[in-house]
């Protein structure tokens, strides 16, 4: 086992060696930009009204993402519709170009960015594979890949255009089924999640972690959703006394700072009250919350007594990252 973990390390490390290198090289571009940016496209490409309800819901291009936009016209046969809602509505997380599209089976639900509203994909089955017509939710992809940059795939649909089902990611409309999505579309989007939070901590030095993250890729694709306390790069690397050396250990014990099947951003992270437990993916061990966060900047939060330095630094609608300088200790007694 010693022999297995010491591997894994330096595999890390090699790792860590590559991704640093590269990570200078990966664009970096605030908030505000990638929202604006979404609508700038929209806008470019002629979907006005589209662009306009980017603006309003603060769409970002910073994870990536797959947008079936229906043209100004094919929006007026929705006259009570809300924009920004339909946008959502089609609006995948994770990349479809085209050709993936026609690989799909008939019928595939796919879980959009509206919460358990999923888009049916459906290809003529006339032609071959590679000139199939697709349709989303009946109407046809008119002009595809009409944008395409790596992180943000556009394309267009003309046709007549509804609000999705709140039974759109059952696989029948039947009232007696029960009232949640299918597997398959969970843990799609899961996966897309996990891909994207471990690009995001790789060009934003914490690329250790996305690597641990990699190693245990299919646990953690089994979530529902999780929030993660981090260590940078530079951290476990670190030798010395302080005792910050230790983050090695950091890499074999991240499932020990994994709070599973729960989203805890950073509001709902200071909201908890001293003494709070919280369940890791290490069967019978908790975290606990030893100072909360609303006692001011004298007083910092601290689980099992270790500061957490940032919060929310990765952060999309299955898994928040925050930051803390060392491993968390574990506690032999409760916080009272």
């Amino acid at each position: 086992m010693a022999t297995a973990n010491l591997l894994l390390f330096l595999v890390l490390i090699i790792a860590f060696i590559f991704t640093t290198a590269t990570a200078a090289l990966a664009p970096s571009l605030p908030p505000s930009t990638t929202t604006s940016l979404v609508a700038a496209i929209l806008s470019t490409l002629g979907f006005q009204d589209l662009a306009a309800a980017a603006a309003a819901i603060n769409l970002s291009a910073a994870i990536p993402a797959t947008i079936f936009a229906p043209t100004d016209f094919s929006l007026l046969t929705c006259p009570s519709c809300s924009v920004p809602l339909l946008l959502q509505e089609h609006s995948l997380p994770g990349l479809y170009p085209i050709q993936f599209l026609r690989t799909l089976d008939f019928g595939t639900k796919i879980e959009s960015l509206a919460t358990n509203r999923c888009l049916t994909i459906t290809a003529s089955s006339s032609g071959f594979t590679t000139t199939r017509k697709v349709f989303i939710n009946g109407v046809e992809i008119t002009k595809p890949d009409l944008f395409y940059n790596g992180l943000l795939i556009i394309h267009g649909i003309q046709g007549f255009v509804s609000h999705l089902s709140p039974f759109s990611c059952r696989s029948t409309t039947s009232l007696d089924l029960p009232e949640q999505p299918p597997p398959m579309a969970a843990f799609s989007i899961m996966r897309l999640m996990l891909k994207d939070a471990m690009t995001m901590l790789r060009i934003s030095g914490y690329s250790i972690v996305a690597l641990a993250m990699r190693v245990k890729y299919s646990e953690l694709a089994d979530l529902k959703s999780m929030t993660l306390f981090a260590i940078d790069d530079e951290s476990i690397f670190m030798e010395g006394g302080s005792g910050e050396g230790r983050g090695h250990a950091y890499v074999e014990e991240l499932g020990f700072h994994i709070v599973p099947n729960r989203l805890l951003t950073a509001g709902g992270l200071m909201g908890l009250p001293i003494g709070t437990m919280l369940p890791t993916m290490k069967s019978g061990q908790n975290l606990v919350v030893t100072n909360a966060g609303g006692e001011g900047p004298l007083k910092p939060m601290r689980i099992n007594y270790v500061k957490v330095k940032r919060y929310d630094v990765v952060h999309n609608n299955r898994i928040v990252v925050h930051v803390v300088p060392t491993p968390f200790p574990r506690l032999d007694h409760p916080v009272i």
